[in-house]
């Protein structure tokens, strides 16, 4: 059972985090060739001082296709009309968050073998108590089976 452990946790971490990274390395690969960043402009003072975090802000912005769009997003208080930000636009033109990158897969990755060692863990410490559990009731019921037998003639040695 222990050589389950041993060999099941590092197999099934690796296996599981290498699938993850794999997985959300295919997603990067996808959402890099499908956003690009480009520069838009606030077109409206944000309301605001620095301390009071983001606010929406409408902003303009001209595509790849050379069509100027206009959208909002967050900005920090207090930027001025005209400001330039750098956000993320997909092949339509519309805005959309930036794209995963390597260093998110390779959490992922992390996060997802684990997890995987901690439920082989976890899997192995239940199985086990529960192993415990079956093996004690049967053991128990054993000694009450062989006490039943062997009581009675050590109680007559006492009465007497």
């Amino acid at each position: 059972m222990t050589l389950l452990l041993v060999l099941g946790l590092p197999a099934a971490a690796i296996s599981a985090g290498l699938t993850a990274y794999e997985a959300s390395m295919r997603t990067v690969r996808i959402q890099t060739a499908e956003r690009q960043e480009v520069t838009a402009r606030v077109t409206a003072d944000v309301e605001g001082d620095a301390a009071d975090g983001k606010r929406q802000a409408r902003i303009r912005w001209t595509g790849a296709d050379g069509v100027v769009r206009t959208g909002t997003t967050y900005v920090e208080s207090g930027t001025s009309k005209g400001a330039a930000l750098p956000v993320w636009v997909d092949r339509d033109g519309s805005l959309t968050l930036a794209p995963m990158n390597e260093l998110n897969a390779t959490t992922t990755g992390w996060f997802v073998g684990g997890m995987a060692a901690a439920g082989v863990a976890a899997a192995f410490l239940v199985t086990k108590s529960g192993m415990r559990r079956i093996l004690d009731r049967r053991r128990y019921a054993q000694w009450d089976a062989e006490w039943n037998t062997v009581e009675p003639q050590w109680s007559a040695r006492f009465r007497r």
